[in-house]
């Protein structure tokens, strides 16, 4: 028997942590996940900036009480050891640059063996869908080389999108600009992969000559038939990246019409694959430099635009999750571990340089790990 898996690159019963009343004059909205995952010897953080709505981090103060990690400058960081594993209770609490309280929330560290998933005796099969973050095959490279270390399982990627950058094994459905609308509806009657004339890999022609999501033909066709067991998801930032960030309602709407485009997809999945474990990704944060935005978009497309409406997303996220009420759902907390300075190049607003899309990856390991322990508890 085989275990498959498949990655949706953007969940468990989740929510956003409630913090406790801004003031009347800052409302930082701090927001966490439910839970951190993580892995002895593998480094994570949370980087304050990435958990607030604020244009100057750097003028409050963050104070972490957790009993493994430590705080320093615009983060908090922990590289477990092995006689970490299990949970911990974290929690952040931001003051005024004069030492007022703010706004308070908590979460928890899972950290979880190193040896999680190695007394299977059957491979794991991983599927990576998403947009450019997931094309440019640097985090799904990464976690073919994390799950290549010793006390894993043996493992094999599915996709039809194999580039040359991608190591050994490694392949995924990403596609620059994709959406969860595109995934769910989009059929090209004459695709041309030069120049990124293509059909949702999901979808095909019914009896009547129609397209129609079909996710069965798609394992059918690409998978061996074989339903995943395990289902990554990050979309979102094409989704939403184009309304006016001042106007609220829009913001709102435009969130929306993602998750009616998320609702077919989850459910096809659900249906081919009803023991399927679904990780959703949180939306990544910006790069934190506004020139980044500049030399990307001019003056279309403001960093602080994007920020919040990507704070916004982040927060609905976990709201649609924790709704949808399936306990086979759970969040992949990959807005946290993002260097938003030094996990970006100076000249890009989101999309990551080598260094933010290894981190990126050590999120969703971290994640695959955790549900590979409980597997192994079961």
């Amino acid at each position: 028997m085989r275990i498959s898996l498949v990655l949706l690159l953007s969940m468990y019963g989740t929510s956003t942590v409630a913090a406790q009343s801004p003031t009347a004059t800052q409302k930082l909205q701090l927001t966490l996940p439910p839970a951190i995952y993580a892995v002895p010897e593998v480094p994570t953080a949370i980087f304050f900036d990435n958990i607030v709505l604020t244009q100057t981090p750097a003028d409050y103060q963050f104070d972490v009480t957790c009993d493994v990690g430590k705080s320093a400058g615009d983060r908090w960081f922990v590289t477990p050891a092995s006689d970490d594993v299990g949970d911990h209770k974290l929690t952040i609490a931001v003051s005024d640059k004069d030492g007022k309280p703010l706004e308070t929330a908590s979460t928890v560290l899972t950290v979880v063996s190193a040896k999680s998933g190695d007394q299977l005796d059957r491979p794991i099969r991983l599927l990576i869908i998403g947009d450019s973050l997931t094309n440019a095959t640097a985090y799904p490279n990464e976690i073919a080389r994390l799950l290549s270390q010793p006390g894993n399982p043996k493992w094999e990627m599915l996709g039809t999108n194999r580039p040359g950058r991608a190591t050994a094994g490694v392949g995924h459905e990403g596609y620059g600009g994709w959406t969860w609308q595109r995934f769910a509806t989009h059929y090209e009657p004459k695709p041309d992969p030069a120049r990124r004339m293509r059909s949702s890999p999901f979808v095909f022609l019914n009896d009547e000559e129609k397209p129609e999501l079909n996710f069965p033909k798609y394992l059918e066709e690409h998978c061996d038939g074989v339903p995943p067991d395990y289902v990554v998801i990050m979309l979102g930032i094409n989704d939403c990246f184009h309304p006016p960030p001042d106007d609220a309602a829009l913001v709102n709407a435009r969130i929306d019409a993602m998750f009616n485009s998320a609702d077919p997809l989850l459910a096809a999945i659900r249906k081919v694959a009803p023991k399927a474990e679904i990780g959703f990704c949180l939306t990544t944060p910006p790069n934190a430099r506004q020139a980044a935005f500049e030399a990307n978009y001019k003056d279309r497309y403001t960093r602080w635009g994007w920020k919040r409406i990507q704070h916004r997303l982040v927060e609905r996220q976990l709201e649609y999750v924790k709704n949808k009420g399936d306990a086979l759902m759970s969040i992949v907390p990959t807005e946290l571990n993002l260097d938003p300075v030094d996990g970006y190049p100076v000249n890009n607003g989101v999309h990551p340089n080598g260094e933010g899309y290894k981190q990126i990856g050590a999120t969703i390991y971290g994640w695959l790990k955790w549900k590979l322990s409980q597997s192994a508890a079961e």
